[in-house]
């Protein structure tokens, strides 16, 4: 059988030297290189972060409101026409039926298309394109709720009107 030196182990000069040879901080984990990981990116690493990555900090995007999750569902007055035309005439005896829409889930009226008939909607909301063409027609479109740019102008005009009641501009 071979004899095989021993060799010698690299650290085993540096016993009793604190250090081994590595300097102050390299033998004690993640020191020589400036932290593990983003250690130090608010302090010695900031002009790195600043440059190559501005947005690593903070919150960014948004979160869908509930409301808005829904999206909005929109019929054109031409598709009204050819679905619930015959069965809403305006121009009925009595008047005609009203044909309300957010029954049947639809919370928009928009004016693509063409009308032919006299037609009497209930809805959400209609474009004003969507309402002359109906009108235009010899129906009417009854609009049951506010956008929210006229909500948006009458809260506004709110705020006006407390600020000067209370000293304001």
């Amino acid at each position: 059988m071979p004899i095989i030196a021993k060799r010698r182990s690299a650290t085993s000069k540096y016993r009793g030297k604190r250090t081994m040879g590595r300097g102050k901080k390299a033998g004690r984990g993640k020191g020589k290189r400036g932290g593990h990981g983003n250690a130090g990116l608010h302090k010695h690493k900031y002009l790195h972060t600043v440059k190559y990555d501005p947005m690593h900090f903070g919150r960014h995007g948004f979160k869908v409101p509930s409301a808005a999750a829904r999206p909005v569902v929109a019929i054109n007055v031409q598709q009204l026409e050819e679905r619930w035309g015959t069965v809403v005439p305006a121009g009925a005896a009595g008047g005609g039926d009203v044909a309300d829409l957010s029954v049947a889930g639809i919370d928009k009226l928009l004016g693509g298309g063409r009308v032919t008939r006299p037609l009497k909607v209930r809805v959400k909301w209609a474009s004003p394109q969507a309402v002359s063409k109906v009108q235009a027609a010899g129906g009417s479109v009854e609009q049951t709720a506010k956008r929210a740019q006229a909500l948006r102008a009458e809260r506004q005009k709110a705020r006006k009107a407390a600020g000067k009641a209370k000293g304001g501009k």
